[in-house]
């Protein structure tokens, strides 16, 4: 279990104002019991990916395990002058009893298809908005870059080197808790390491360097303090002339005599496919065959991936920038929205439309399964339904692309997973934390069952998301009842 943040801030009222406003409008016109279903879902992959990964439950769980509105939160709120009292007085005996389902952390997912739901009072729905958004969009941003440059890797470790460049220190600390359940194998930051158990890893900077009169000083002294991990920074002057002949210099006359290996040479500018193939050679020839080399430098999983296919003797990568703040696409454009209102034991069907195809909303509360191959165990498409709906993959089951229903594919010999899990019932949860090496597990394992196609960096095979039969009948006959198309 990481750093709860409830116990350090209040963040009940890290909420977009007009949740505010909707929400004493519901009171005040009576429609405060009223129960909706708000699904959580994405549009679009960053970067162009054939999938993404889904990550932060465990915060957004904290954050409802511990709604309150204090009283200087409701002092502040009446302020304003424009919310009643009733409303001021509901927010001071807030209790959160809404029901909440979410995809497990670590879950390969995809656009259309929602990735937590909220069932509830609408006030309650509608106040949970920002945060579920703001927690479920940063951490999944980033674990799917992580992946993506964990992929590139080819099987070595990458590190997160981001905090300084993070956006904050919020940023810095789940970022790191994201990257890691993405696939990296340690981070920079010190504090992920305490809170979250994530491997802290880290030498030297150049100031060590400089700090000396000499380059060999510096490289001798660092050994002398830590021969039993004792890796080199050796890019400061010249890595070729004078990096690498200094740091086999000090191990051969510090670190060997003690009775330890050499750990590593890091590498932190110029041109890293050349520099690397160079240093293995010298190091080789100097009998430190198991001295590994580490490359960092504003790499991304396109030039990591372009140093191995280059031939690089890199045996680990420092990543920072463009993982930690997904330079190359840094918005998880996840939005929350209305799909059904409940009415007794029934729902009535939401929808939003919109001339762009792609925002016109599935209406109603529902599940979503994966489909897998029962012999290879490859996820083959995901599959929405209406909540309780039945799915028997004893018999063929047909799916269709629901944009283009001529587009089907009937499957057999296949097994379906729920993809969404209750986390919440009536405000109690129901969650049980796993540690982040679980969470990475899991999410390797998980990738692991997606096709080749899927996870290509340029134009993946589209993994099919499809609506049963009776929910596409549901959405046909919405969009025909407002008659906009």
């Amino acid at each position: 279990m990481g750093l709860d943040l409830q116990n350090e801030r209040n963040l009940t009222m890290l909420t977009d104002f007009y949740e505010l406003t909707m929400s004493n409008g519901y009171l005040e016109s009576g429609m405060d019991d009223k129960i909706g279903v708000f699904d959580m879902f994405f549009r679009k992959i960053p970067d162009g990916g054939g999938y993404a990964i889904f990550a932060g439950l465990e915060q957004l769980v904290e954050y409802m395990n511990n709604l309150r509105f204090t009283q200087e939160d409701v002092d502040y709120l009446r302020g304003k002058h424009i919310f009643s009292e009733a409303f001021l007085d509901y927010l001071l005996h807030f209790r959160f009893t809404c029901d909440v389902w979410a995809a497990k952390e670590g879950e390969p997912v995809f656009p259309g298809e929602p990735v937590v739901i909220v069932r509830g009072p609408v006030i309650q729905a509608q106040l949970v908005e920002t945060m579920v958004l703001l927690t479920v969009n940063h951490q999944s941003l980033l674990a799917t870059k992580a992946n993506r440059v964990v992929r590139a890797a080819a099987g070595r470790p990458v590190m997160e080197f981001g905090s300084r460049r993070a956006q904050s220190y919020d940023g810095a600390i789940l970022g790191a808790r994201a990257a890691y359940i993405g696939g990296c194998a340690a981070t920079a930051c010190t504090i992920a390491d305490r809170d979250y158990h994530i491997p802290a890893t880290g030498t030297m900077a150049h100031s060590w360097v400089q700090m000396f009169d000499s380059e060999y000083e510096a490289f001798k002294t660092y050994a002398e303090i830590y021969p039993d991990s004792c890796t080199l920074l050796v890019d400061t002057y010249n890595v070729i002339k004078s990096g690498i002949p200094n740091a086999i210099k000090v191990f051969n006359e510090v670190v060997i005599p003690r009775g330890y290996r050499p750990a590593g040479i890091r590498i932190d500018s110029g041109d890293i496919a050349y520099l690397s193939k160079k240093a293995r050679k010298m190091l080789d020839e100097a009998g430190l065959t198991d001295c590994k080399i580490v490359a960092s430098n504003s790499l991304d999983e396109y030039i990591i991936r372009d140093l191995i296919t280059q031939g690089a003797k890199v045996d680990s990568f420092g990543v920072g920038e463009n993982l930690i703040t997904s330079k190359s696409d840094p918005v998880f454009g996840g939005v929350y929205k209305l799909v059904a209102i409940q009415e007794g034991e029934h729902y009535i069907p939401k929808i939003k439309i919109s001339e762009t195809v792609e925002k016109i909303t599935n209406p109603g509360f529902k599940q979503v399964w994966r489909f897998f191959d029962k012999d290879t165990h490859q996820a083959i498409a995901d599959y929405v339904t209406e909540f309780g709906e039945e799915v028997d993959t004893s018999k063929p089951i047909t799916i269709f692309d629901p944009n283009a229903t001529w587009k089907k594919q009937t499957l057999e010999n296949v097994y379906a997973v729920p993809v969404l899990e209750q986390v919440f019932a009536e405000g109690r949860s129901l969650y049980t934390p796993l540690s982040l090496q679980q969470l990475q597990n899991y999410c390797l394992e998980q990738v692991d069952h997606l096709w080749e196609e899927v996870k290509r960096f340029e134009n993946p095979h589209r993994y099919y998301v499809d609506l049963s039969p009776s929910l596409w009948r549901m959405k046909r006959d919405l969009l025909e009842k407002v008659n906009t198309f």
